[in-house]
């Protein structure tokens, strides 16, 4: 007598997530370095720069799924590029990390559509905490 042989359901294949791209733009040596170091670790991939110049130049030839900006001062010179971050993709999370805490600078960043905003110095968990919330880790 024959046994029947009961189907095998196809079954996918289980991929790992995407890689997860950060832009991250700092002015503080310091703080850049450690900011990437905490992210890379996590899986993230992280791009990083020194100025709003070459910040802007990499969100126009890149695709990134966070954009972190560091405020620096209470004038907030990075304002535009925040605006260009949102401009690019209004989907797109844009944190803005600080310094100076100003109410002023809060609002601004708000307004402009930053997504969250932060204040230095802050512990390296209430950064991946933030990011997590926006982008889940690898």
């Amino acid at each position: 007598m024959a046994s029947a042989v009961a189907p095998v359901p196809f079954a996918r294949p289980t991929l790992p997530p995407p890689v997860r791209s950060v832009l991250l733009v700092d002015e503080s040596p310091q703080d850049l370095l450690a900011d990437a170091d905490i992210l890379n670790r996590q899986g993230y991939q992280v791009r990083t720069c020194k100025s709003v110049r070459e910040g802007e130049c990499r969100l126009k030839s890149g695709s990134f799924d966070l954009v972190i900006v560091s405020q620096g001062t209470r004038s907030f010179e990075w304002r535009s590029l925040v605006e260009g971050a949102i401009g690019i993709n209004c989907r797109r999370p844009v944190l803005v990390v600080t310094d100076c805490v100003d109410m002023r600078c809060y609002l601004d960043a708000m307004w402009l559509g930053a997504t969250d905003y932060l204040e230095k110095p802050r512990s390296p968990e209430q950064l991946l905490k933030t990011v997590r919330m926006f982008l889940p880790a690898r």
